[in-house]
């Protein structure tokens, strides 16, 4: 159930008209990792999301470098699997959002042809994306709190309890 709604809330948030970079994708990977029991799984469920918008958005000459980073912050949740609390989730959050925008600005600036390739361009490509970044680290701030309170309040209610970690096979 819990890789249905994060897979329809990625979808959804990358389709729908937003605010440019404000959407839960990287909570959704990092989610994926600390609350899908299989690991396959895991990092499946945001490689599937981007799949499946990238067929709508368009397909791009950067997807490796983002969908390659939505696997590293999914493995990532890997680790917060046993570490959940709140400065571990802000922090881990962090964490993604910083991978994000690393990994694909690097990725635009080797392969976009939009920046010449040397360190001034390199500069110049992650200069001129900071305020993408601030709208992906505040995103990913706000949809890692809501998503992981979210789960930890509704499994507190429903079992008293957390939740046992998911498993996307059928054994």
């Amino acid at each position: 159930m819990l890789a249905v709604i994060l897979l329809s809330l990625g979808i959804a948030s990358r389709l729908i008209v937003h605010i440019p970079d404000f959407t839960p994708i990287i909570s959704v990977a990092l989610l994926s990792g600390a609350y899908i029991k299989s690991r396959y799984g895991a990092i499946l469920l945001p490689l599937a999301l981007m799949a499946v918008t990238d067929v709508f958005i368009g397909f791009h000459e950067t997807m490796l470098f983002t969908w390659g980073s939505m696997v590293l912050i999914t493995v990532l949740g890997f680790w917060l699997k046993n570490h959940k609390n709140l400065k571990t989730v802000l922090g881990t959050s962090l964490c993604s959002a910083i991978i994000f925008f690393v990994i694909t600005n690097l990725g635009v600036w080797l392969v976009s042809g939009m920046y010449l390739h040397t360190l001034q361009g390199l500069g110049e490509c992650f200069v001129l994306a900071i305020p993408y970044f601030r709208n992906e680290l505040a995103s990913t701030l706000i949809y890692s709190t809501l998503l992981f309170g979210a789960y930890e309040l509704i499994a507190h209610r429903l079992q008293g309890t957390r939740l046992a970690p998911i498993s996307l096979s059928n054994k």
